[in-house]
């Protein structure tokens, strides 16, 4: 069986802005602060680097219950024995990944406009992300930003829940959560703070406090 996922608060990790403190202590203190779910997200590193990385990573997270998804590469997902994959519309096929990984896996699909939803298929895919709701500097190749108002009119059209996503900051968490979102998810406002632990517990806030 499927084991229930809080998609309240995810963590999208970026090496970049966690080489200084460390990727494994970054996740660790993050999650010690309020995050619900963590996805490895790294486009430079290679299979069996990633994969190394995601194995690092379920050891910080087992103690918590925490699951680890990784972005775009299932084969790694299942080599790390994470419990899910997260795929963009043009980086790989949720079918596939969910062949590859199992009915108990959690597949993530990108959702970046409303032309996307017919994709979007519940039978395969567990939740959504969508966005960027807001601008973003994080990916270089992201979509334009939506807006709430184009955010909250994609959210009663989708078949299941989501997770906003772009330019997600405690200030602003809220609203994501008022426009329909299941939960955000983060990168910079947690790796990059100066204490990723008080950050993810004040946007965790902004969220309880939304709903």
């Amino acid at each position: 069986m499927k084991p229930t996922v809080d998609l309240s608060l995810m963590l999208v990790t970026d090496p970049a802005m966690t080489r200084a403190r460390g990727l494994a202590e970054t996740v660790r203190a993050a999650v010690a602060g309020g995050v619900t779910i963590v996805q490895l997200r790294d486009k430079d590193a290679d299979d069996a680097a990633l994969a190394a990385t995601a194995a690092e990573l379920m050891v910080v997270l087992a103690p918590f219950g925490v699951p680890l998804i990784v972005n775009d590469r299932p084969a790694v997902a299942r080599a790390a024995a994470a419990q899910g994959a997260h795929v963009g519309q043009d980086d790989g096929d949720p079918a596939a990944a969910r062949r590859l990984l199992g009915r108990d896996a959690l597949i993530g699909l990108s959702v970046t406009r409303a032309g996307e939803i017919a994709r979007v298929d519940a039978a395969v895919v567990d939740y959504a992300g969508l966005g960027p709701v807001f601008a973003t500097a994080t990916k270089a190749d992201a979509a334009p930003a939506l807006g709430l108002v184009a955010t909250a009119d994609i959210a009663r059209r989708l078949p299941l829940p989501f997770i906003a996503i772009g330019g997600i900051t405690a200030d602003n968490a809220g609203d994501a959560i008022r426009a329909g979102a299941a939960g955000v998810a983060v990168v910079s406002a947690i790796c990059a703070a100066d204490d990723p632990a008080e950050a993810a517990r004040t946007i965790r806030a902004a969220i309880e406090a939304a709903r």
